[in-house]
């Protein structure tokens, strides 16, 4: 069948002729719940060990710093750039390296590293997804490469769900070239339906929400 005859099917099925302009799109509908910040951090924990995803509401940075050096004892570690990191006291935890700007020396060392240590631009409490935007202070590689994962990330940036997010940022590709959103260890089931977790990035991950 030639491309006319099948774009003449689709026009008819639609009710339209040739040159006919579109019609204009709907509204973006965006919902915004309303829910406390003790519903929202429920609501991540939740969501986030049903994806066997682990998670600690610590009560102070000391808190969030003692959980980071028990998952750091006896590997090498990155720790992103992230301001955030270096006030609650994790760059200076042992084997820790950080304050990378060279792109190669920053994926030598992630391809080593048995832990990466990032903070997270957002949470979203719906999914226990983090929300990672690409900048110097948090290269993707530290959150991508390592085989285990660990975001901390302050309480005030747990927003309610990807309505939200939109809210605050609704063109992401102004701020940065890269948005990824991250739900849980990384995980597929492409090879005859059996779940494999750690093929595509980290096979185990932790978020301190501080």
């Amino acid at each position: 069948m030639s491309r006319e005859k099948i774009l003449h099917k689709v026009r008819t099925a639609l009710g339209r002729s040739a040159g006919q302009e579109p019609t204009a799109p709907p509204p973006a509908r965006i919902c915004v719940p309303e829910i406390s910040p003790e519903a929202r951090i429920e609501s991540f924990v939740c969501a986030l060990q049903a994806l066997n995803g682990k998670t600690l509401i610590a009560s102070s940075r000391q808190e969030a710093l003692d959980y980071a050096a028990r998952l750091a004892e006896g590997k090498d570690v990155v720790v992103s750039n992230s301001t955030f990191l270096r006030e609650c006291g994790l760059t200076a935890l042992p084997d820790v390296r950080t304050g990378f700007t060279d792109r190669d020396e920053l994926r030598g060392a992630c391809a080593m590293a048995g832990l990466g240590i990032t903070s997270a631009d957002y949470a979203l409490a719906d999914t226990g997804t983090l929300v990672m935007i690409s900048s110097a202070e948090e290269a993707r590689l530290v959150s991508l490469l390592p085989p285990v994962h660990l975001a901390v990330v302050p309480r005030e940036r747990l927003l309610s769900g990807l309505d939200e997010l939109l809210t605050l940022l609704p063109l992401p590709a102004e701020r940065s070239s890269s948005m990824v959103l991250i739900t849980g260890p990384s995980r597929t089931a492409d090879i005859e339906q059996i779940l494999v977790r750690g093929v595509h990035g980290p096979g185990e991950i932790h978020v301190i929400v501080v």
